[in-house]
């Protein structure tokens, strides 16, 4: 067998990369040998996905296919089931007789081909093409089957729901995959993460049942099946979490783990008993997404350089702080991944494992058999690592663990649900740490928020009103010369003028003056005030510079704005 030639060989023949690129790509690789080559050169902008792809299936000897120009028959949808095709992530593209070929991404994936074989009793070939490309086909092939078309689904659900709510409100899940409720459920999940929701909320309201997206932080209403359904899907999502369906006089906490649109997703939910049923919310989690790098969170230059230093320390407790759903875990993850190396060891203790970080020891939190955040935070320090993640810090058992963890030479990362960074180093003293503790171990705290980025596509110039200016603390003058914008609408944002959330922060680090605060307990507002003359830039002030430079809008910023930053 002839030896295959190296991918970036390809490349360079393709006239994509240069030999240099490749040497940097490769040293690059060496340190972080999780990654492939291709992903490395994408992740870096030299190389787009479908060069890579085509550079593979030159590597491989195989055809490449555009499968966005292509129009796929009918016959060859119908020889595979859409579970199937989204179970091994392919698109059927060619089928004659007992023969089919199906477009694929990865061409060592032999393991797919054989089980489609058994699977399908056919003779199947395979064809590469982008994941990109096999993600639009999916949903344009199977949609058409009214898979994907919520108002036709809620349709159907309706003429049959007396017979399906029965099933499921008898605690039995009906055999049929397709039935009414069920498809709805799973598209209500499907959908969601189509349009890159964070949270899927199911709202028992007097005369009808609201399901509502969280999109980029705000709420979008979808299309309400009829109330009468309310009890069916109810159930149906308590049973695929695993939840006592005849319990719905208390709160009660599940997990679904689910294949939608070739997504392992790891969905947490919660149901609440209101006054007109019970309300469930679904966070989604995507544990394959890639991870955020420290230079996407949206830091500024200044703030980004001291990040960076802080987190090289080589012991001490990093705390991030901040609301539910402010982007603390997201930060921790970017600062894990910078520091991930083979010659550091990285344990973590989270409830639950949000994201798969290859190379990190990950333990997940199970309270119900002992697993506490205490317990694994003890039987960490047993395992000699070098830096600690623990995903928050609820009780004092844990919190002087954390600290003690510190002082006897690691580098802990952890989370606080306090408004601003100050207040972290008074709540810990409230939670029992001695203060000489805290002001000995703690090496810096950062709050932050998130607001929503103003399309690129479609953002304009803006004055903004005077009043408004006010609120954070601005003139009309500071926006001279600035590139204050404000929001439009067009089809890459889906005509809401935002797409996507960056982070807002205040990166608090400590001195002698602050430790000496922290010592004599003293309030978080003159630690606030230290900070500030120690160069921390407030939450208000950094959301402030987002504005000018044309990355947000006040009235984002106004969302956050505090009332004691401003001065008038």
């Amino acid at each position: 067998m002839n030896e295959r030639k190296p991918l970036g060989k390809i490349l360079e023949e393709m006239k994509i990369v240069t030999s240099r690129q490749v040497k940097e790509a490769l040293a690059f690789q060496r340190e972080n040998p999780g990654k492939k080559l291709g992903e490395i050169l994408i992740e870096k902008g030299i190389a787009t996905t479908t060069q890579v792809t085509e550079a593979l299936a030159k590597q491989f000897d195989m055809p490449f296919v555009d499968l966005k120009a292509l129009e796929v028959p009918a016959e060859a949808v119908s020889a595979v089931s859409r579970q199937v095709a989204e179970e091994y992530k392919i698109i059927p593209i060619k089928k004659a007789g007992r023969a089919l070929t199906v477009a694929m991404a990865d061409p060592l994936d032999f393991f797919t081909l054989d089980n489609l074989r058994f699977i399908l009793n056919m003779e199947v070939e395979c064809v590469l093409a982008t994941k990109e490309d096999l993600t639009e086909a999916f949903e344009r092939c199977y949609s058409s089957k009214g898979h994907d078309d919520l108002a036709k689904v809620i349709e159907e659900t309706t003429m049959s729901d007396v017979q399906v709510r029965g099933a499921v409100e008898g605690g039995e899940t009906p055999e049929d995959d397709d039935a009414p409720v069920i498809r709805l459920v799973t598209l209500i999940i499907s959908e969601a993460v189509k349009q890159r929701a964070s949270d899927i909320h199911i709202e028992p309201m007097e005369k009808k049942l609201r399901i509502r997206y969280r999109i980029d932080g705000q709420c979008k209403e979808m299309d309400s099946p009829p109330k009468r359904l309310q009890g069916s899907i109810l159930s149906r999502v308590k049973i695929m979490a695993t939840m006592d369906i005849a319990e719905k006089r208390k709160p009660q906490d599940g997990r679904i783990k689910i294949n939608v649109l070739g997504k392992e997703l790891d969905l947490r939910v919660s149901a609440l008993p209101a006054s007109h049923g019970e309300s469930i919310v679904m966070r989604i989690l995507d544990k394959q997404a890639s991870l955020v790098g420290l230079e996407e969170l949206g830091f500024h230059p200044d703030d980004y350089k001291r990040f960076k230093a802080i987190i090289k320390k080589p012991n001490g407790i990093f705390l991030v702080t901040g609301p539910t759903g402010s982007g603390k875990t997201t930060t921790l993850y970017a600062a894990l991944k910078e520091l991930n190396r083979p010659d550091v060891k990285i344990i973590t203790a989270e409830n639950p494992v949000e994201y798969n970080l290859a190379g990190i020891n990950q333990c997940e939190v199970k309270a119900g058999i002992g697993r506490t955040f205490a317990r694994i935070l003890r039987a960490m320090l047993r395992q000699a690592p070098n830096i600690i993640l623990v995903g928050e810090i609820r009780d004092q058992e844990t919190a002087e663990i954390a600290t003690q963890a510190a002082l006897t030479g690691h580098l802990v990362f952890s989370t606080l649900h306090t408004n601003d960074a100050p207040s972290a180093i008074t709540r810990l003293i409230d939670m029992g740490v001695k203060p000489f503790l805290v002001a000995s171990s703690v090496q810096a705290v950062m709050g932050q928020r998130l607001v929503r980025i103003l399309c690129p596509n479609c953002k304009e110039p803006h004055e903004p009103d005077p009043v408004d200016l006010r609120i954070v603390g601005l003139k009309p003058e500071d926006c001279e010369g600035k590139n204050v914008c404000k929001p439009v609408g067009c089809d890459d944002c889906k005509a809401k003028g935002y797409r996507g959330r960056k982070g807002v922060f205040e990166l608090m680090e400590m001195n002698t003056t602050i430790r000496d605060m922290a010592f004599r307990k003293e309030p978080s507002n003159k630690m606030r005030d230290a900070a500030r003359l120690n160069g921390m830039v407030t939450l208000l002030e950094d959301g402030v510079r987002k504005i000018l430079d044309g990355f947000t809008t006040v009235e984002e910023i106004m969302n956050i704005a505090k009332r004691e930053d401003i001065t008038y």
